[in-house]
Formats: structure tokens, C-alpha cells, sequence
């Protein structure tokens, strides 16, 4: 809990008290970022899962891949800012404990999808096999869920 005190007075969490705007800015950064991951995860989930066969995996597998990347770390560098203004509360909030669970559970299915040959053989082929597209409706489930998730820390 020390660490979760000290966080809360870190110069970047003091801007944050003292700014109403740079609260907003961060806050809107933060928002864009998630929509950047969902927005590029949800076509590769359903174009890997089967559900959508407009383009070619290699065609936009790629793309979608590096932006949801970009998404998740700037979600992860605004998240923690917004996190220091009120670490403790946030810690003891079971939704964000679920969003948290959550995001680093999709991070670790995307990392086991790009490091199995199943990704590069889906962009050589253009179908996948019967496993990733389950670990693709299981991505769909999890990132939908941490945005859930994110929504519910409010209302707790």
C-alpha cells in the first residue's frame, strides 16, 4: 500500500489533481487508445475466427495487429497516469481488479498467438486453423470484457 500512497503524490499524479484539462486530455487519450485496440481487434478477431472473409489475413493482419499494439501501449502509459490520481481507491475497486486481469490476459493470448506458427501459417494460407480461431473468439470475449470492466469501475 506504500507504493500505491507514493504513487499518488508522483509529480504526474499532482498535474493530474491540479489540471482539470490535462485530466481531461489524459482521460481522452486514454479513451481513443482503448478505441484504437477494440477498433483494430474486433476485425482481426472476426476475419481469424471465420466470421468475416473480406480481405486476406495477410492483408490486414499486420496492420490490425501493430495498431491494436500501439492501443495497448498507450492504454497501458494513460491508464497508469489516470491510475496515480487515485491508486488507492482504484486498487480496491473490484472492477478495475477485473479490467486489470483482463487486459493482461489479452496481452498474453496475443503474445501466444503471434509466437505459434498457427499466425504466420494463417497469413500464408488465408484460413485459420480450428485453435486459433477459438483463441480469436476467446480474444473477442476477453477485450470486450476489460472494456466492460472499465466502464463498471464508475459505478462501483
Amino acid at each position: 500500500m506504500e507504493a500505491l500512497a507514493w504513487l499518488s503524490t508522483t509529480p504526474v499524479a499532482a498535474a493530474l489533481k491540479a489540471s482539470g484539462t490535462l485530466y481531461l486530455v489524459v482521460n481522452a487519450a486514454h479513451i481513443l487508445a482503448i478505441g484504437l485496440i477494440v477498433g483494430a481487434i474486433l476485425p482481426l478477431d472476426l476475419r481469424l475466427a471465420g466470421l468475416v472473409r473480406a480481405a486476406p489475413i495477410a492483408a490486414v493482419g499486420p496492420l490490425l495487429s501493430r495498431t491494436a499494439a500501439i492501443g495497448v501501449v498507450a492504454a497501458l502509459a494513460t491508464g497508469l497516469c489516470l491510475f496515480s490520481v487515485r491508486a488507492q481507491e482504484y486498487a480496491a475497486n473490484p472492477a478495475f481488479l477485473v479490467k486489470v486481469a483482463l487486459v493482461a490476459l489479452g496481452i498474453v493470448n496475443a503474445l501466444v498467438l503471434h509466437a505459434r506458427g498457427a499466425w504466420q501459417a494463417a497469413m500464408a494460407t488465408d484460413s485459420a486453423p480450428p485453435a486459433l480461431r477459438m483463441q480469436a473468439l476467446l480474444s473477442m470475449v476477453i477485450w470486450l470484457g476489460a472494456l466492460l470492466a472499465g466502464r463498471w469501475i464508475a459505478f462501483i
